[in-house]
């Protein structure tokens, strides 16, 4: 991580953008905004891991190997994609698949493509909202696909947990978080949905440049993306008395956004979640330096 500088900003000029999404994926953020003027800088605020917990590597190793029997798989994100694919371990299919792959956004469509090209998947079977939506998230998901649930149906949610829930819930609940009201959709609908954990994501550990570029963000001039609650959320742990008025907070949901108001953030930009709708949303709402 670059070196963060203490300089002051000019009045409405950024200074900093810190970028908050897991370590494998701020780098090519990081890189693509420094190539158009703004001065991006990485602080991932989840870690993502390998589950802790036995059971769940187990689980996952079992649907690894048995994948093809749900009628449809729901990755969660990128991550998701990324762990359950991992080292070549899921099973190539002996036969023509029927199986359909679900994505909320495009980021985590191109993953799941590439990942299923390894196993001679045609991308014609991913689903995912449609570039012109709204939103990328399970609500415009739900539209695509409904017409697939029928009573019966299996589905197969690929997600992660947190570091404090990664041992299978005692009340037999999907583990993990996130996505829960498609699965009430599914259920609905009359189909039996299951979950696995790819992952795990973990609070962060700062070093002391760090915690400098932390200081930093809240001064004028700085602004954080954030492209999950649960970022935000780590960030507001590991510095709760940090007064973030000054600072601009670009969220990637309505969620997210209502969340770092919340937290104090003097303002919010709303954007999709897509790269270039990042870009679109900083041209509009600040100053590159």
């Amino acid at each position: 991580m670059s070196e963060p500088t203490a300089q002051r900003p000019a009045p409405g000029r950024l200074a900093r953008l810190i970028i908050t999404r897991p370590a494998a994926e701020a780098t090519l953020w990081v890189q693509t905004l420094r190539a158009q003027g703004w001065p991006a800088q990485a602080l991932p605020l989840i870690d993502i891991g390998e589950p802790a917990s036995a059971e769940a590597r187990a689980a996952l190793q079992a649907w690894r190997a048995d994948w093809s029997q749900v009628d449809a798989l729901l990755f969660v994100s990128g991550a998701a994609v990324s762990h359950f694919f991992a080292d070549g371990l899921v099973a190539r299919p002996l036969g023509p698949v029927g199986t359909r792959f679900w994505a909320p956004g495009p980021g985590t469509a191109r993953q799941l493509a590439q990942a299923l090209a390894a196993l001679g998947i045609a991308p014609e079977r991913i689903d995912s909202p449609p570039p012109d939506a709204a939103q990328f998230d399970s609500e415009h998901l739900w539209p695509v696909v409904a017409s697939q649930v029928v009573a019966g149906s299996r589905i197969l949610i690929v997600r992660g947990s947190s570091a404090d829930a990664s041992a299978p819930p005692a009340d037999g609940s999907l583990p993990g978080h996130g996505r829960d009201w498609l699965i009430r959709q599914c259920e609905a609908a009359g189909a039996r949905v299951e979950a696995c954990v790819a992952y795990e994501r973990r609070p962060p550990v700062f070093d002391e440049a760090d915690l400098a570029l932390v200081a930093q963000g809240a001064m004028a001039g700085s602004a954080w993306l954030f492209s999950s609650s649960e970022a935000l959320g780590a960030l507001r742990v590991a510095q709760p008395l940090a007064r973030w008025t000054e600072a601009v907070a670009l969220v990637t949901h309505p969620r997210i956004a209502q969340a770092a108001r919340d937290a104090g953030f003097g303002r919010v930009i709303e954007s999709r979640p897509s790269l270039s709708d990042v870009l679109r949303a900083l041209e509009s709402g600040c100053t590159a330096p």
